[in-house]
């Protein structure tokens, strides 16, 4: 990096009207830090090959800015990089280890991050969390590997490696990839009171509630403007065998309810594929969420973070402003998150 790291990020908060604020300042520091020890060249890290840590683990509440500043690191960090939602990390790794079920080799794993480490130097995972127990025992074997093959990952997270996958099946077997974290890991939190994408300058203009005529009507209303003088082109996905219709589509723009899209046995996989048809989202009645229906709001958990992740603006119906929303116990801590997001998703500022 030609220019200091602080000195870049300051000219950016300026260019796009944003606070400079001290604490973030202190996370580009530590990044230039982790830059400085793992993309420039220096005698002294020949010799000490193993020295540096590879992971750059920044975690904090929502809205605090943590994604901006490692978008800001990633866009300038002059590397073979890639972005990408864990769970698309994680059906690559296991449709690669599908593709080859008839060739049993028990160094599936690092044939898997040698085919990595060809085209990437930098790996980015933002809001990095871990729900499936199937990923959870396979991440300490994939992640050791990653750091022998000195592929470099910076991650965002709401919590700190020591708590990941807290209360998840089998944890103990999750243990390993933790320690693994902690050992190749510059870890950091940011604090920030605000939650950014609740500012007046981006308060929501595309949430509709409560559930009633008045605004059902509205909802119509909306959709007939948003799609005018665009051909109705329903979509049937094919993924691997399961058939999603998307009947409300106009054109990229589609219309769901909420139990299309989450009371069914749907995943990340789906919500990827959902994803890579569309460019506006519309879903309709989403309810109030408590232990009853955790399922489904896990995988509307799960869908938003795809929706974020591949910036897919949203207008919704539900019964409560997004402030009134509860949650299940077990994901009240994601359910932050996605609370945050719908924010910034619904707002009138994201097109």
């Amino acid at each position: 990096m030609s220019k200091d790291l602080e000195e870049k990020f300051i000219l950016y908060c300026k260019s796009e009207n944003l606070e400079v604020n001290q604490n973030q300042i202190k996370v580009i520091k530590k990044l230039q830090d982790y830059f400085n020890q793992n993309f420039t060249f220096n005698l002294v890290k020949i010799f000490l090959k193993n020295s540096s840590k590879k992971a750059f683990y920044l975690h904090g509440g929502v809205g605090v800015g943590k994604t901006m500043i490692l978008n800001f690191f990633f866009d300038f960090a002059n590397q073979n990089k890639k972005r990408l939602h864990f769970n698309e990390f994680m059906l690559e790794f296991h449709d690669f280890v599908h593709s080859r079920k008839n060739e049993y080799n028990e160094n599936v794993v690092s044939i898997f991050v040698k085919d990595l480490r060809t085209k990437v130097s930098l790996i980015y995972f933002d809001e990095f969390q871990v729900t499936n127990i199937v990923d959870a025992m396979i991440l300490g074997k994939l992640f050791e590997q990653i750091f022998k093959e000195n592929i470099k990952i910076i991650l965002t997270s709401n919590t700190k490696i020591s708590e990941l996958y807290k209360d998840g099946l089998q944890r103990d077997q999750f243990v390993p990839f933790i320690n693994i974290m902690e050992n190749n890991s510059i870890e950091h939190e940011l604090i920030i009171e605000d939650d950014y994408r609740k500012s007046q300058e981006n308060q929501n203009q595309r949430l509709f509630f409560p559930l009633n005529k008045e605004n059902n009507f509205k909802m119509n209303k909306f959709f007939r403007v948003i799609t005018k003088n665009k051909k109705k082109t329903p979509k049937t996905l094919d993924i691997k065998g399961r058939k999603i219709e998307i009947k409300n589509n106009y054109e990229g723009i589609s219309r769901f309810n909420f139990d299309e899209l989450c009371s069914k046995n749907l995943g990340a996989e789906d919500y990827l594929e959902i994803a890579k048809s569309v460019k506006f989202i519309v879903v309709d009645e989403i309810p109030q969420f408590s232990d009853v229906n955790s399922n489904q709001q896990q995988r509307f958990i799960t869908f938003i973070d795809v929706i974020y992740e591949k910036n897919i603006p949203l207008a919704i119906s539900a019964n409560q402003n997004l402030e009134q929303f509860k949650s299940s116990l077990s994901l009240e801590k994601p359910f932050k998150r996605t609370i945050s997001r719908l924010y910034e998703l619904t707002s009138k500022k994201y097109n």
